[in-house]
């Protein structure tokens, strides 16, 4: 597998794929102060603020450097504004295994651009990185990511029981398990 940004960053004509920048601390210290994020991503801090967002940033430039991910701000290509962030994580790399994890701001949901970016990030890993298998785990709670990863084109197929836990909500956290193949998605 080979992690090098891509160049031009990954664009749909609606979203726009891009690493993340020192100037994009503000949006994603505002967008990861919504409760509605830090319920699903337990292990965001809290309350969240632009010390942190700095660290996340510099810490997406090692791993990018390192290859152990790809990390990208979800850029709604009209307006520039940062809508969501989404990141590949190397699982194996003898195998080409990858997850993917994902947030949207509060003001960009429910208008697909989650999709889109999970569509454009899970291509490239397959065509460009060479991933032979893209995961994606979400709380079995979490509707909107579970429709996320269903209309991204991933295939279901199972439950992770309790494997995780949710600090805040003080519970075991079920993960649906979904996966795509190269030649697969829509």
């Amino acid at each position: 597998m080979e992690l090098q940004p891509p160049d031009p960053p990954l664009s749909d004509g609606v979203v726009t794929l891009r690493q993340w920048t020192l100037d994009d601390v503000p949006a994603i210290a505002a967008a990861c102060a919504d409760q509605e994020i830090a319920r699903w991503i337990h292990q965001l801090p809290s309350p969240y603020r632009e010390s942190d967002a700095r660290e996340y940033v510099l810490s997406t430039e090692a791993a990018w450097r390192d290859c152990l991910g790809a990390f990208f701000a979800v850029v709604e290509h009209a307006s520039g504004a940062v809508v969501g962030s989404i990141a590949m994580h190397v699982l194996d790399r003898e195998l080409a295994n990858v997850e993917v994890g994902y947030w949207t701001a509060a003001p960009a949901r429910g208008r697909g651009l989650t999709t889109r970016a999970v569509r454009l990030l899970s291509g490239w890993a397959v065509d460009e990185a060479g991933a032979k298998r893209v995961q994606l785990r979400a709380d079995v709670r979490n509707g909107a990511s579970l429709r996320v990863a269903e209309k991204a084109g991933f295939t279901r197929e199972g439950t992770l029981r309790a494997s995780g836990f949710n600090n805040r909500e003080d519970r075991r956290v079920d993960y649906a398990v979904f996966s795509l193949l190269p030649g697969e998605g829509s």
